[in-house]
């Protein structure tokens, strides 16, 4: 029996997990979770799951749960993230929260040597060289949850990394994969947030449409298989079912398919070596879907990738402006402030105006990230 902490319980990954602990009872059981504002959804977790510890950000929160649960101990802030993190009780930590508030529970449970379903690309996005350095040094267990980096870590067991001749990330390409930048220059948020394959949250969905969410997944994959960014592709493939693809030396591809269903990767990283049935899971069928499409993705069409890759090939500070940046943008957008394409801009002229710094601690990266999101509200507010 494993005891599970869940950051982000009640977002898109979070809810799937506990799908996968149900099926699963003998197996796992909830010891923590926390939340950010889904209070409704959090009272529902918490009567069905009686986790033994619960985090909230505010005093407010804690009020509003606290009349409906006696049985659980209710922590606030994020500082009471690092603790559930570093619990001797958490034996698997699954860190499903959105931007970069996770890192520090990520370095937390890497210092205890924890075993961790890192969803959160955030936290290798803006601090990769830290976390897979603190990977090293505590030899702790980093498995990814993302669909495509939990494709690349099985196309990749048992075979050696000098044989790896490149990494092939897919793409579904999003809400808007078939209209023309002139196109864009109207949708709604609304449009946005209507992705074709996957059910996701509101944050990722947006990064979809811009191809950003791509972009995080290639600096991330650079750090989860310490591969560099020349020998990482994104291509276009709209069905979904190739999650990604290894070619190796000999020119052989090793891609790992099924339906477009999270459940399967987060309940992969938390049985990994082993693998479980997962009934509610939908078999594959390539009889039925009767063929497969891919395309060359275009840069100009998705300058957001491109950014990414800029950033990323940058490296030191860059990939946190990027990312800072981004999640000021898609909040602006889901606000109705600026429009889909002015997503772009903010995140440009924010990567533009940055002066990079090398090799940043984690005192800096806080302040850079404080900084961005400082000048961008500014801006807009």
């Amino acid at each position: 029996m494993k005891n599970l902490t869940v950051l982000g319980a009640t977002g898109s990954i979070g809810l799937q997990t506990l799908e996968v602990i149900e099926q699963h009872p003998d197996q796992f059981r909830l010891y923590a979770i926390a939340f950010g504002n889904n209070v409704e959804k959090a009272i529902e977790i918490i009567a069905k799951f009686q986790p033994e510890k619960v985090v909230v950000k505010n005093n407010e929160i804690k009020n509003k749960i606290s009349i409906h649960t006696s049985t659980c101990t209710i922590l606030v802030g994020d500082n009471a993230l690092e603790e559930v993190s570093a619990d001797p009780k958490t034996d698997v930590l699954v860190n499903a929260v959105m931007g970069s508030m996770g890192l520090k529970a990520t370095l937390t449970a890497i210092k205890q040597k924890k075993q961790i379903a890192i969803a959160n690309k955030e936290t290798l996005v803006t601090a990769g060289h830290l976390v897979m350095k603190a990977v090293k040094e505590n030899q702790a267990h980093l498995l990814p949850v993302d669909s495509e980096h939990s494709a690349i870590f099985q196309a990749l067991n048992g075979e050696p990394k000098k044989a790896i001749n490149k990494l092939i990330l897919t793409a579904s390409g999003g809400s808007f994969r078939d209209k023309s930048r002139e196109q864009l220059e109207n949708v709604t948020v609304k449009d946005a947030l209507n992705h074709p394959n996957w059910s996701m949250g509101s944050k990722i969905t947006i990064d979809s449409a811009t191809m950003m969410n791509k972009g995080l997944e290639v600096i991330e994959a650079h750090w989860l298989f310490d591969i560099p960014y020349e020998k990482i592709e994104v291509i276009q493939h709209k069905e979904s079912i190739i999650h990604s693809k290894v070619e190796y030396v000999d020119k052989s591809v090793i891609a790992q398919l099924g339906t477009p269903d999270m459940r399967v990767p987060i309940q992969y990283a938390l049985t990994y070596p082993d693998r479980k049935p997962l009934p509610p899971s939908k078999q594959l069928d390539l009889v039925e879907i009767g063929a497969l499409h891919f395309t060359k993705m275009d840069m100009d069409r998705f300058p957001c990738l491109k950014f990414a890759y800029q950033a990323g090939q940058e490296g030191g500070s860059m990939p946190t402006v990027l990312n800072a940046a981004n999640e000021m943008a898609v909040d602006l957008f889901l606000q109705e402030r600026i429009t889909f394409l002015e997503i772009e801009q903010v995140i440009e002229t924010a990567i533009q105006t940055h002066q990079t710094i090398q090799n940043p601690d984690l005192m800096a990266i806080t302040a850079i990230d404080k900084e961005i999101r400082n000048k961008i509200y500014e801006k807009y507010r």
